[in-house]
C-alpha cells in the first residue's frame, strides 16, 4: 500500500493540477492523506472536487509546515511513503519507478529523484535539481548540503517509524528523515525526472536553504539535526 502525505495551506491556485496528478498513478487501495492547516482560500473545494475515496483530508495542527507534514505522516498507512507540496506536477512513473527501486535492493530505505525547477507557468528554469545541489547519498555529504528534497521522496516504513515523532527544533522535515535513512539503511538518489518543482514566492518548503541565513544559522542548522540524531540512535 503506498500513502502519499501532503501539507496544504492556501494552495488553491495549483492544488487541483497536482492532486490529478498523483491520482493518475495510484491503486485503489492506495490513500493521499492531506493535513489542511486552515487555509482561507479554495484549496479544500479544489480537492473535494475528485468525489475520490482515496483522498482523506484532516486538520492540521496550525504549528507551522513541519508540523503540518508530521500530521500527515502520522496518519499514513502504506508500507510506502511519499512526500508531496500542493502546487508541483508528478511525472508519469514516478510511484512505479520508486517503489522497483526499492524492491530490487530491500537494503534500500529511501529514494530521492531527480526535478525539473519550473515557473508559475511551468516554464524550465532548471533542468535538473541534482544538478543544482550536486545531490547524492551520504550521511556527512547531507549533513553539510542537504540534498534531500521532500517532494522528490519516497521511503519505507521502517524509516517512517524512525523519523516520528519529529524532534521539536529540526530546521526541516525532509532534511532529517533523510539524515535517519542514512543511518539506517541505504538512501538511493535515481537520476531521472519525475516532478515539475514549482518556484514562486509563495512556496511553503524551499529547494535549498535561502541565502539570506547567516553563517551562525547554517551552523546551528546541522548541529541540531546531528545532535537529535545522536540523542535518538546513540544515546545508550
Amino acid at each position: 500500500m503506498i500513502s502519499v502525505c501532503m501539507a496544504t495551506y492556501n494552495g488553491g491556485p495549483f492544488i487541483y493540477e497536482q492532486v490529478d496528478s498523483i491520482l493518475i498513478q495510484l491503486g485503489v487501495d492506495d490513500e493521499l492523506i492531506i493535513s489542511d492547516d486552515g487555509s482561507t482560500d479554495n484549496t479544500i473545494n479544489e480537492v473535494l472536487r475528485f468525489k475520490d475515496n482515496r483522498i482523506k483530508v484532516i486538520k492540521g495542527p496550525k504549528q507551522g509546515i513541519i508540523k503540518n507534514f508530521e500530521n500527515s505522516l502520522k496518519a499514513a498507512s502504506g508500507d510506502y511513503i511519499f512526500l508531496s507540496d500542493q502546487d508541483d506536477i508528478w511525472l508519469p512513473n514516478k510511484i512505479k519507478n520508486c517503489i522497483n527501486v526499492m524492491q530490487e535492493n530491500k537494503e534500500i530505505s529511501l529514494v530521492v529523484t531527480d526535478c525539473k525547477v519550473v515557473n508559475n507557468d511551468l516554464d524550465e528554469i532548471y533542468s535538473s535539481y541534482f544538478r543544482l545541489r550536486n545531490s547524492k547519498s551520504g550521511f556527512f555529504k547531507n549533513l553539510y548540503k542537504g540534498g534531500f528534497h521532500g517532494c522528490c521522496m519516497c521511503f519505507s516504513r521502517s524509516t517512517l517509524e524512525k523519523s516520528l515523532p519529529f524532534p521539536d527544533n529540526i530546521p526541516m522535515h525532509d532534511w532529517w528523515i533523510g539524515l535517519v535513512a542514512e543511518i539506517h539503511g541505504k538512501t538511493f538518489f535515481l537520476n531521472e525526472c519525475y516532478l515539475l518543482y514549482r518556484r514562486h514566492d509563495f512556496n511553503a518548503s524551499s529547494a535549498s536553504e535561502k541565502s539570506s541565513n547567516s553563517l551562525s544559522q547554517m551552523i546551528s542548522y546541522r548541529f541540531i539535526l546531528l545532535l537529535n540524531i545522536v540523542k535518538r540512535f546513540f544515546n545508550t
